[in-house]
């Protein structure tokens, strides 16, 4: 029993080279990535099954209790059976490709058992369509790994062979005989067939580890580049970026030379034979300009394709790797090489992921500008929109004062100065300190007071150390007047708005309050969120605080508005005390 247990393990060494020649197999990639159907089932049944007949012919024949250690086994006479790995392949095949695959491989493998004869034909027959089937039922509860690991294909692979030497006793005759001949190869085949479909599947994983390994290393590498290159490229092309851009290149990508180009001419050289490659040639080589036009990495592998009018030149080929920019190519960067030897697969695919993503990042980069470009035109606009209805009362306002108090006028006339000298001020930013607004809000107050004299107060409450915080520009002026002309209308003495900033819970809190009419409930919780119609002029200011607000800091910053329980209104929003403080103390 030993011996033939070692001559079995010796040819074991046969299938272990043959599983190594299956995992180098392109198609056998998707099996292993479960992509198996109804056509492709049939080729793995047939390369299973095949794996199955060579590890029969890598078996022993035992005659009684004597083995004959043939290297080739010919048809079996009745008294004789085969010790061999048959049941391998049938196993690995269904493992990995399922039912289909296993039953497949193993009518193969059992058709040609059978046609070799001997005491076991019949159960042989039996075993490997059987054995495969289960097997591929077995693999179902294993779905989530890739590979079945060794431990339990170890498991698995011994009930193989059991399975067989029970159909041996079953189907085959004289039970004497039978019985003697399971004694002899029974263990044998246990440990070989396991050990076998053990070893196989720890190649086939060690395989993938090494490709998925090989993988990720191009891919940080790539991510790597892309990184050290994107600062310089977001500024554009130009010699001086481009110059940057190629001794980064040539320095990761270890090739002799790198030239960075527009889509009309060469900005930089660096590397071999950068004594005839200048900047400022014109680009005229056809594989260049034809990786501009199609935005695919072009490879030359050849002097011709290197298009150099030098025969002296030491560069033999050369990868052109297209940078696009929203779809639209805007340079390329050329990676020269002594032979064309030294450009192989993994230097194209390479190529061909730094070009999509130096490009991809690009179109990210001037979407992100865009959208920046956009909001901030956004506001302008909605900030522009406040202060004309202001404006045209004020004035009306200074028409009747010239006729009946001139030195009022006067005054007033400076007052709109000031407001108006403070509004271009901020409207060319999107946040101000709350001391400037603050300001701007006293101008406002000023003129307001002349046209109300006595109607109102106004106090404002401000702890201190939150001056410098940052608030958009104009947001207290549409509030304060939207309490003036809706909830003061009807007070013709008496009138308090009040406004309070304080710091809460990470937060700078800004209440606004009245003892007006209130809002009514029908509208409280349309304010801010859509425009609305009003008379004097003010429907919309309120509204575009809001959206500046939400826009600038979210909508945990948007206006909430309440009716007081003794009269009145109270406006409240915050603001996000860090990120403000911090940009404030940068513009101060």
């Amino acid at each position: 029993m030993e011996t033939l247990t070692l001559i079995m393990i010796e040819r074991m060494g046969s299938l272990l080279v043959l599983t190594f020649i299956l995992t180098r197999i392109p198609l056998f990639r998707q099996l292993l990535d479960r992509e198996v159907r109804f056509h492709t089932a049939i080729t793995f049944s047939l390369l299973f099954g095949l794996f199955g007949i060579a590890g029969t012919y890598a078996g022993v024949v035992v005659r009684g209790t004597e083995h004959v250690p043939s290297f080739w086994i010919f048809p079996l006479q009745s008294g004789e059976v085969l010790a061999a790995s048959s049941l391998v392949g049938v196993v690995i095949g269904g493992l990995l490709g399922g039912p289909i695959v296993g039953m497949g491989a193993g009518l193969i493998t059992g058709a040609h058992l059978y046609s070799l004869g001997g005491m076991a034909a019949l159960a042989g027959a039996l075993a490997a369509p059987a054995t495969g089937l289960l097997a591929g039922f077995v693999a179902r509860f294993f779905t989530e790994e890739r590979v079945i690991s060794p431990a339990k294909s170890l498991f698995i692979g011994m009930f193989a062979p059991i399975l067989q030497m029970g159909l041996i006793l079953i189907f085959s005759s004289p039970p004497e005989a039978a019985r003697d001949v399971v004694n002899v190869i029974g263990i044998p085949m246990v440990l070989t067939n396991s050990i076998s479909i053990a070893i196989f599947t720890t190649m086939i994983r060690v395989a993938l580890k090494e490709e998925e390994r090989s993988a990720a290393f191009e891919a940080e590498r790539a991510l790597k580049i892309a990184e050290l290159l994107l600062p310089h490229l977001k500024l554009g092309l130009n010699p001086q970026t481009a110059q940057f851009a190629a001794r980064i290149l040539l320095k990761e990508l270890k090739a002799a030379a790198v030239a960075v180009a527009d889509k009309e001419q060469i900005l930089a050289h660096i590397g071999m034979e950068a004594d005839h490659h200048l900047p400022g040639e014109k680009i005229q080589s056809p594989l260049a300009k034809r990786a501009i036009l199609t935005g695919n990495v072009q490879v030359g592998l050849g002097k011709e394709h290197v298009h150099c009018g030098n025969p002296d030149c030491g560069l033999g080929a050369i990868l052109i790797v297209p940078i696009s920019q929203a779809g639209h190519a805007i340079g390329i960067f050329k990676l020269y090489y002594k032979r064309p030897q030294q450009i192989r697969k993994v230097e194209e695919v390479l190529a061909k992921g730094l070009s999509n993503l130096i490009s991809n990042q690009l179109t990210l980069t001037m979407a992100e500008r865009i959208t920046t470009l956009m909001k901030d035109a956004e506001l302008r606009m909605l900030q522009a929109q406040i202060h004309p209805h202001f404006l045209f009362n004020t004035l009306n306002s200074i028409v009747t004062l010239i006729r009946i108090n001139p030195d009022l006028a006067r005054h007033m006339t400076i007052q709109l100065s000031v407001f108006l000298r403070l509004n271009l001020k901020m409207i060319s930013s999107q946040l101000i300190p709350i001391a400037q607004e603050l300001s701007h809000l006293n101008a406002y107050l000023e003129i307001i007071r002349i046209r109300f004299e006595e109607q109102f107060t106004v106090e404002c409450e401000v702890e201190p150390g939150i001056e410098h915080a940052l608030i958009p520009p104009a947001t207290f002026q549409p509030l304060i007047e939207n309490s003036i002309q809706h909830g003061l209308r009807e007070k013709a003495s008496g009138g308090k708005i009040r406004i309070s900033l304080r710091r809460k819970m990470g937060w700078i809190e800004v209440v606004v309050e009245d003892n007006g009419v209130g809002i009514d409930p029908k509208r409280l919780d349309k304010l801010g969120e859509t425009p609305q119609a009003s008379t004097e002029g003010n429907g919309i200011g309120v509204y575009n605080v809001n959206q500046r607000l939400v826009s600038l800091f979210g909508s945990e910053s948007r206006l909430q508005f309440a009716n007081l329980p003794f009269g009145g209104c109270q406006i409240r929003f915050r603001l996000p005390i860090d990120n403000t403080m911090k940009r404030g103390e940068e513009i101060e």
